[in-house]
């Protein structure tokens, strides 16, 4: 890849920006970068794999996949370039990934291993400013959560049970689970659970299929 393109593409990821033209100039002419592209449908990084390394997502789209520890059940969440997979995994007492991501279209990738992330964080302030800013915010999110106010009605204890297992708290989420086990996951009987469903799902905030809730946009259950 061309520097003038590969300072384009850097231009677009979070981690870079704020930078000025000459540090992004030799960022691209220094740094080890490695290519990736990925076919529709194959799996980028498998759950549990050792996260060693950045992987940036710069072109198309990605879903991300968890699943309950005993795979009673999983989400999926979609999400589109430019998007770093779980940057906070690289560092700290557990540095596996806890998302499968597999590409949901052609995409391609930038790679940077954990050694050139220190280096980069070593020489560029603003480069380490936004790693940290990335792993606090997201530190920070996840500690808010049990002080929140409980949801009250069924339509918001499901957008909850959805949302505190996300990345992002919006965008499109594929859900699949049985209808007994998010009735006893949210403490509601199962028949009121579906008749909420089929509510939404008429309203059209949310598509049905046996064992799949296919949610448009997370944020407009959450409101």
């Amino acid at each position: 890849m061309p520097n003038t393109t590969l300072q384009e593409r850097l231009l677009e990821l979070p981690l870079f920006q704020g930078m000025s033209k000459g540090d992004l100039a030799q960022v691209a002419s220094t740094t080890k970068f490695v290519n990736i592209a990925v076919v529709k449908g194959k799996t980028v990084v498998d759950e549990g794999e050792a996260c060693d390394r950045l992987l940036f997502l710069v072109k198309g789209t990605i879903h991300a996949t968890a699943r309950a520890d005993d795979n009673g059940y999983s989400i999926t969440e979609t999400f589109q370039a430019p998007e770093i997979l779980q940057p906070e995994r690289i560092f700290g007492l557990t540095q596996r990934y806890t998302r499968s991501f597999k590409a949901a279209t052609d995409c391609n990738f930038i790679s940077l291993s954990k050694m050139e992330t220190l280096a980069l964080a070593d020489k560029y302030e603003i480069f380490r400013l936004n790693i940290l800013n990335i792993i606090c915010t997201r530190s920070q999110r996840l500690t808010r959560f049990p002080w929140r106010t409980q949801p009250k009605d069924i339509r918001h204890k499901i957008a909850r049970f959805v949302e505190t297992r996300c990345l992002r708290p919006a965008g499109e989420k594929m859900v699949h689970i049985k209808m007994e086990r998010l009735a006893a996951e949210i403490g509601e009987s199962r028949l009121n659970v579906s008749r909420e469903l089929n509510g939404m799902a008429a309203r059209n905030a949310i598509s049905l299929r046996r064992g799949e809730i296919h949610i448009f946009a997370l944020e407009k259950l959450i409101m």
